[in-house]
């Protein structure tokens, strides 16, 4: 298998990333380093201070950024660069591993060299609500599954349904793919899975390799999290034009309305469905972004870093950097008297 890495972005830990740390140190096969790859220094610092956290984790290194600088594909992709392991793996600083194995069932799938990726089940923590615990289930049923081209029928979307909250990769297969996109609002590990599929490989849901992580989201911000899923969607048709996401949704809630009505939690039904208007709302909307003005985007998203980055790069597309100002028009096009 070879050595591993853990690569994790974060953002204002709190004291339970502690935790992540100390069960990832207990896996039953060794980390080679953990790279954290944090935004914002002082939220860090205020973390550790006091504590001997990077005296006591010798493999913990730590590359701070501005909140400017960070994007989802790009900052993953730095991440990468700084890792010379043969397998990395994604997480995020609110996914905790639920035992010690989680890690060697997680890489296992890996040994077969046709495997690009493989993801962990997501359970819900302690404080979720019912619907919650159910969507995860839902998601990230009990049995492990691969995923090639030929599901693309069956499966549909969920074909390159990866998820970087926690998964592992073949560093051999994503440097020969590229890599990360390096500038995406969100979805870089579905959409990286798609361009391995694509390219006759495999992705791996792994069952046995849990981790705890769920959210419980207000409806702002379930509709703020699907308009940015439809701005991702909108933005990569090569990946998912001509594979509709919202059947699966419907399916979903059918199924989470039905689990809240036979286990006697009626009441829930009406937020199931509130929130359900609020996420195809916001997804629809995201679908549609570039109808809409800059000012009704920054409303909608939950990332505007990404837009403030967006507009710099549109800024220095038309920069001529060996004369120093931007091109015309004509100089774009070379007609150039």
């Amino acid at each position: 298998m070879g050595t591993i890495d853990i690569i994790i972005p974060v953002y204002k830990p709190e004291k339970n990333f502690f935790t992540l740390i100390e069960r990832l140190e207990k896996q039953t096969v060794p980390i080679n380093r953990i790279l954290l790859l944090n935004t914002e220094q002082k939220y860090f610092e205020r973390l550790i201070y006091g504590t001997s956290f990077l005296e006591k984790y010798r493999n913990v290194y730590v590359w701070h950024l501005s909140k400017r600088e960070f994007n989802h594909g790009g900052t993953r992709k730095k991440g990468v660069q700084k890792s010379d392991a043969s397998v990395f793996v994604m997480m995020t600083q609110d996914a905790v591993p639920e035992d010690e194995h989680m890690l060697e069932n997680l890489v296992k799938p890996l040994e077969d060299g046709m495997v690009a990726a493989s993801y962990a089940r997501q359970l819900a923590a302690e404080d979720s609500s019912e619907i919650e615990r159910y969507m995860r289930m839902f998601n990230y049923p009990e049995e492990s599954r691969r995923k090639t081209k030929a599901d693309l029928p069956s499966l549909g979307i969920k074909t390159y349904f990866c998820s970087n909250v926690c998964a592992a990769y073949n560093r051999k297969i994503y440097d020969e793919l590229g890599g990360f996109i390096k500038h995406t609002i969100f979805n870089e590990d579905m959409i990286y899975a798609a361009a391995a599929i694509q390219a006759g490989y495999e992705i791996v849901y792994a069952a046995g390799a849990k981790v705890i992580h769920s959210h419980n989201y207000t409806f702002s911000q379930q509709f703020r999290r699907n308009f940015d899923l439809g701005v991702s969607q909108a933005d990569h048709p090569e990946v998912f034009s001509g594979i509709s996401s919202e059947g699966e949704g419907v399916t979903m809630l059918k199924s989470v309305s039905s689990h809240l009505w036979k286990s006697g939690k009626k009441r829930m039904i009406p937020r199931l469905y509130i929130e359900g208007i609020y996420r195809y709302a916001g997804y629809t909307l995201g679908k549609h972004y570039k109808g809409l003005s800059q000012k009704m985007i920054l409303r909608c998203t939950m990332n505007k870093t990404y837009w403030e980055q967006t507009g710099r790069i549109r800024s220095s597309e038309g920069i001529d950097a060996a004369r120093g100002y931007g091109k015309t028009e004509e100089e774009r096009q070379g007609r150039m008297g």
